[in-house]
């Protein structure tokens, strides 16, 4: 679906589709593009290109990726699926990265992808992520994630200011 046809297809449906509802209910609800990881960087334009046209709410960077390398030679490599959690990190962040400069701030980016302590979701916001979300941390880790990501979040924004 990450193709230029198959998107702009897709895009132009849902965003018709969040229109009517708008119109219907009085009530406009944000719609986001969840982007996968394993992408390159012609990709990344295109799909950066597609949002735009289709005037997306925002990108969320990234889905879990079919690639094993992260994990070859450890037990359970091979199973089929899609792999999220620590090992989905780089090439989510690199991803994250390309779609912010592509996008040049025209669009919020949720950055996901192996965040799994405080310095993790810092780094999603210093690759460009607007905010951050996390799903397989917060099963290993808890609600201490939570506090965590806020308290290095908070120190990281007061020595900006």
């Amino acid at each position: 679906m990450q193709k230029d046809d198959a998107l702009d297809d897709l895009l132009s449906q849902l965003k018709n589709r969040q229109e009517q509802l708008a119109e219907k209910h009085g009530r406009y609800v944000p719609m986001a593009l969840k982007i996968a990881p394993d992408l390159d960087d012609e990709q990344i334009q295109g799909i950066a290109d597609a949002v735009r046209r289709h005037r997306m709410d925002g990108v969320i960077a990234t889905n879990t990726t079919l690639s094993r390398t992260e994990v070859a030679g450890l037990p359970n490599a091979d199973e089929t699926g899609g792999l999220s959690g620590a090992p989905v990190f780089r090439r989510s962040t690199d991803v994250l990265k390309k779609l912010a400069v592509a996008l040049a701030g025209e669009l919020p980016i949720i950055g996901v992808g192996g965040i799994m302590g405080g310095e993790d979701a810092a780094e999603k916001i210093r690759a460009g992520a607007s905010l951050v979300q996390f799903y397989s941390g917060f099963i290993y880790r808890g609600p201490d994630l939570v506090s965590e990501v806020a308290d290095t979040l908070a120190k990281m924004m007061m020595k900006k200011a």
